[in-house]
């Protein structure tokens, strides 16, 4: 696959984990992980520095495989996350999206992302940076590993799957 064409392949990829999101559409957004991915937003150690051992370090969110995300989904389908109910409305926005392939079909992709919340009369809104490790799958592409950076200063209301 030649240059543009991986990067509107990947572009298109991006814009469906986005709608799925946006439309609480939960077997679309799980079906775009692997079964082993990697969840993960890290907390910050300093100004500049965020944690770098999710396993070791605080952490905004993690999960080690996709039955985790499975089971966050189970809770805000079912209403058992008292913290997210109602769920709010949301608007991912996903920019700057840079394609680093890698020699064994995997590629590496690294975007800027914002997402729009309002949820109870209050609009809300998350921003950061994102690092995709995406591998190919029938022809389209999965979730091995994806570490979200919040650079939100404050988190004024629930950070969830659907904040970021």
């Amino acid at each position: 696959m030649d240059a543009v064409a991986l990067r509107s392949s990947v572009s298109d990829f991006l814009a469906r984990e986005a709608d799925a999101m946006d439309d609480r559409d939960w077997d679309t957004w799980l079906a775009l992980h692997e079964e082993t991915v990697e969840y993960w937003v890290p907390s910050w150690d300093s100004e500049y520095e965020p944690t770098t051992d999710p396993q070791g370090e605080m952490s905004l969110i993690y999960y080690n495989g996709r039955a985790g995300l499975e089971d966050r989904v189970f809770r805000l389908r079912t209403g058992r996350s008292s913290a997210s109910t109602p769920l709010p409305r949301t608007c991912h926005m996903v920019s700057n999206v840079r394609v680093l392939p890698n020699a064994d079909g995997t590629v590496k992709v690294k975007t800027r992302w914002v997402v729009h919340l309002f949820r109870k009369a209050q609009a809300t809104q998350f921003f950061g940076l994102a690092e995709y490790l995406l591998a190919p799958h029938e022809n389209a592409w999965r979730i091995r590993k994806k570490r979200i950076l919040v650079h939100n200063d404050l988190i004024p209301t629930v950070l969830d799957i659907y904040s970021v």
